[in-house]
């Protein structure tokens, strides 16, 4: 169980947290990648809202502290850069996450293999596993860092000798978006293949306006504004324009709550939607310290995983 719990934290830490993305990891990608994520955590690191964000990851996880403790590592210091991908199947493995940054090799495998990790070698390299040894991470060398199911991070390690090219189309859209964003994703499947629905469940309309969608994409862009762009590619014209017009009536309903929540009537306010053709485009700007306020309640009701000890009287 232990291993497994920091398996897990260790995987959550790399694949939490670009410039463009790094040429060495985008080899490392499966072939295969239908989905692709990454953050540019050393721009992040240089705005205000950035460092909050940071400040905020697995703050108050207590198998985070552990992990900073046993092995010295703080993903908000040491990491500089994570793509993660998939190739869409999540119900039957966790895709690959890959890292750069700066890594106490040797002592995160002595706290790893400490508490109940296993090792096997692959080509050369060490990969530590929980003891179902389903997902395991490895490190390539002193900076790099690849986590997943097993058959994927075998495949990162062959890679990095035989280069398998992610599709063109794809790397033209992470080329886009990397350079541009400083948190970003790309889907080139539609997003219903992500939620299945099963045969009893009641019409939701949300989702019967997404079926249409084919791909898509959005990122991130820190900075005195946060800057929100997104896009999503549709079957036909028609659907793009309707899907569109959905949006902008889940706009109008969180305008009518602006009395209540100024933040939230700010966002709506900043909400642009265009379709043209068969793209719907949508982007949406805050200041940093309006953002921040919003995320405040959600981190207010977070529960207090260290709880202050009690004072003697």
């Amino acid at each position: 169980m232990k291993a497994q719990i920091l398996s897990a934290t260790l995987f959550a830490a790399f694949s939490g947290v670009l410039s463009a993305a790094d040429p060495q990891l985008l080899n490392l990608l499966p072939p295969d990648a239908k989905i692709v994520a990454g953050v540019n955590v050393e721009q992040a690191k240089g705005t205000q809202f950035g460092q909050y964000v940071l400040n905020q990851v697995q703050s108050h996880d207590a198998e985070m502290q552990k992990l900073i403790t046993l092995t010295g590592f703080d993903p908000r210091r040491d990491v500089r850069e994570v793509l993660v991908a998939s190739d869409g199947n999540m119900q039957s493995k966790i895709g690959l996450g890959l890292a750069k940054g700066t890594f106490d090799v040797g002592r995160i495998t002595a706290a790893a293999t400490a508490h109940g990790a296993i090792t096997e070698n692959y080509n050369g390299v060490t990969i530590l596993t929980e003891p179902k040894g389903k997902d395991g991470i490895a490190f390539l060398d002193s900076t790099t860092v690849a986590a997943g199911d097993v058959a994927s991070v075998k495949g990162a390690i062959d890679r990095r000798s035989i280069a398998q090219p992610l599709p063109a189309a794809l790397m033209v859209k992470i080329n886009q978006w990397s350079n541009a964003q400083d948190a970003w994703g790309i889907s080139t499947v539609p997003p219903t293949s992500f939620f299945p629905t099963t045969k009893d469940a009641p019409p939701n309309p949300i989702m019967s306006a997404t079926t249409s969608v084919q791909s898509a994409a959005g990122g991130v862009k820190f900075g005195a504004n946060v800057v929100f762009t997104g896009e999503a590619m549709t079957d036909t014209a028609q659907n793009a324009t309707t899907l569109g017009d959905l949006v902008k009536f889940m706009i109008n309903l969180a305008q009518m709550q602006g009395p209540q929540n100024a933040e939230v009537k700010a966002l709506a306010n900043s909400v642009t939607v265009n379709a043209s053709g068969t793209v719907l485009k949508i982007s949406a700007s805050l200041p940093q310290d309006t953002f921040t306020k919003m995320l405040e309640p959600a981190k207010k009701n977070t529960p207090n995983l260290h709880p202050a000890p009690a004072t003697r009287r």
